[in-house]
């Protein structure tokens, strides 16, 4: 299955990442004036966070889609669409014409609005600038046009910038992390959907009063509400379905405590490794602080990172265990749904992080709109699955034997994309150039507003 196609490249990609990404971020420490040993030690306090949240991923990973590939040849699931994983689909964008200039562009537009005063969000996380060159690369091949792909890279740019700046202040107050951003399309995207959600659940009477905090859980659970705890029941209750096998009993169970051991490593090892990348950024986060200040005339500014700096909070980790298997079950269920849900259910804390803020926390709450955002999510991916594999066709990846069509969790179900592509491929340049008005006057409005109060 989907393991045994892709875990080498796809595991390849997980553990060089560390190796791709450090000498980038020394550059930029040293460009924006953080001391050389103070870089270096950053650069490697990185490194090693990455490698321990990559190594773990790949465990969780490879673990998860053996364990949901063996769950769909029991129940007979058969779907034409399976999801690859975001390693695959960050190959595919970078391994594309418009992941060519994705760096210099995301960076010169980063600056431009900066001096402009319209950003106040200075984005160092170069790794996935990837997401703004799928969402071109993916355009471009829905509608056989490398400009209006490159359009809709620089769309993209300029909505992850403007969701930074509008999610900065509550994002800060909750997870307790002054002077940073997240200019991250998987994560920017829920906040939205948060928002109409929490706003949904606060007119309906009996589900507004459900209140399910992390500490509500101990007191209620005891030694269960535990994240690690938690994680290991999750896992065993997943493979046993998975593997349960009264012809074999010592080999399942040795299956079904494996997943569930790996399961609880994860929900114990990855809040450690956000904590060590944070720390590792902390250097770098001040030197960008005081270089953006300066050539920005003494503004606030926030320094951009990945939502890894957020996935170690308890209510991401223990919502993330829930959905899951929830996530599979809804693979199974969706009336009219093509996808064949695998190797992405590893990103789901990356993908709720920023729908935390908007509920304080509230797990009932962040388990609705982690749902919200699924449901429609496995229709968007069975729709935009053929520009999605046309793009990797074309890019130079090899399409498993087994699937039909491609797909990821990371990009290929959230909204933005098929907004983008919808814009393009319906209205063509007459939608591009009213999406450009459209962000252009939400950035003149953060600038005048110093941020939404959403």
């Amino acid at each position: 299955m989907m393991g045994q196609t892709m875990l080498p490249s796809a595991a390849g990609l997980l553990l060089a990442t560390p190796l791709l990404l450090a000498p980038a971020v020394l550059v930029f420490a040293l460009l924006l004036g953080t001391k050389p040993a103070a870089a270096v030690r950053a650069c490697i306090t990185i490194a090693v966070a990455m490698l321990g949240l990559n190594l773990i991923v790949w465990l969780m990973w490879s673990n998860l889609s053996e364990a949901a590939g063996a769950i769909a040849a029991r129940t007979g699931f058969v779907r034409d669409v399976m999801d690859l994983g975001w390693p695959s689909a960050a190959a595919m964008a970078f391994g594309s014409t418009v992941g060519l200039f994705v760096i210099p562009a995301a960076i010169g537009i980063n600056l431009v609005l900066l001096r402009l005063e319209l950003t106040r969000t200075l984005n160092i996380d170069i790794w996935n600038f990837w997401h703004f060159a799928f969402v071109g690369a993916l355009v471009a091949a829905a509608t056989e046009n490398l400009a209006m792909g490159l359009a809709a890279m620089v769309l993209a740019i300029l909505f992850c910038l403007l969701m930074a700046d509008w999610t900065a202040r509550r994002m800060q107050s909750f997870y307790g992390v002054d002077g940073v951003s997240v200019p991250h399309l998987a994560s920017v995207q829920i906040y939205p959907i948060a928002v109409g959600v929490n706003w949904l659940i606060d007119r309906i009477p009996g589900l507004r009063a459900v209140h399910l905090q992390p500490e509500d859980l101990s007191q209620r659970l005891g030694f269960l509400a535990d994240p690690m705890v938690l994680g290991f029941g999750i896992g065993i209750t997943l493979s046993t379905f998975a593997y349960l096998d009264l012809a074999d009993p010592l080999a399942s169970l040795h299956k079904i405590a494996l997943c569930g051991v790996i399961f609880a490593a994860a929900m114990l090892i990855l809040p450690k490794m956000a904590q060590l990348l944070m720390e590792g950024l902390s250097p770098i986060s001040t030197a960008a602080q005081g270089f953006a200040e300066k050539w920005t005339g003494g503004r606030e500014i926030n320094v951009g990172l990945d939502s890894a700096i957020l996935i170690g909070h308890p209510s991401i980790m223990i919502t993330s265990a829930l959905l899951v298997p929830i996530s599979i079950l809804l693979s199974l269920i969706l009336p009219g749904n093509r996808v064949v849900l695998f190797a992405d259910l590893t990103v789901i804390p990356f993908v709720i992080a920023m729908a935390a803020p908007v509920v304080q926390g509230n797990i009932f709450r962040l388990v609705v709109i982690g749902v919200a955002m699924m449901v429609p999510g496995f229709y968007i991916a069975g729709h935009l699955s053929s520009a999605f594999t046309t793009m990797a066709l074309e890019a130079g990846f090899t399409k498993p034997a087994e699937a039909t069509q491609i797909t990821s969790i990371v990009d290929g179900f959230i909204w933005p994309s098929f907004a983008f592509t919808e814009i393009a491929t319906s209205l063509g340049w007459v939608g591009i150039v009213m999406a450009f008005i459209v962000l252009g006057a939400g950035l003149f409005w953060s600038r005048h507003r110093h941020g939404f109060k959403a």
